[in-house]
């Protein structure tokens, strides 16, 4: 299971519809060993794809080491479908490779920049097996 704070689901959903119809991606962080999702970390796809995402190699390298100087890891990877649905494809099931972290996919199918809703859904990726996880939004991670 997934709780996320309101305004981290808000920012997810607003860079995935900013980013349309390229795909978004992003990471956000936590305290090592916990399941807080705490810092929302938005990051260039460097693919500029609407099928497909690549972090940029030296952001990413910078936020690992970010990460490791503040006792954090990577809580939540996000990333944008444009044309799908909120599912990992092959190719997201075979780049997973934070077995703790919660993959979550926000599909912009239906209305991409537009107001309207989106398919917001959080998986599990372990050694190549997808379950998907319920997700709650809280007002805030403190309630």
């Amino acid at each position: 299971m997934l709780t996320i704070d309101q305004a981290t689901y808000d920012a997810i959903v607003a860079h995935a519809k900013r980013d349309h119809p390229d795909e978004a991606c992003g990471i956000v962080a936590g305290p090592e060993g916990s399941d807080r999702a705490e810092r929302l970390v938005e990051m260039v796809n460097a693919a500029g794809s609407p099928t497909f995402y690549e972090f940029d190699s030296t952001d990413l390298f910078q936020l690992y080491k970010e990460m490791d100087a503040n006792d954090e890891e990577p809580v939540v990877i996000y990333h944008s479908h444009t044309a799908t649905e909120a599912y990992p494809s092959r190719t997201d099931i075979g780049l997973a490779s934070e077995p703790n972290a919660h993959y979550v996919l926000v599909s912009t199918r239906e209305h991409g920049n537009i107001e309207g809703p989106v398919e917001f859904r959080s998986y599990s990726i372990t050694d190549g097996q997808v379950t998907e996880e319920e997700v709650i939004v809280v007002p805030s991670l403190d309630d």
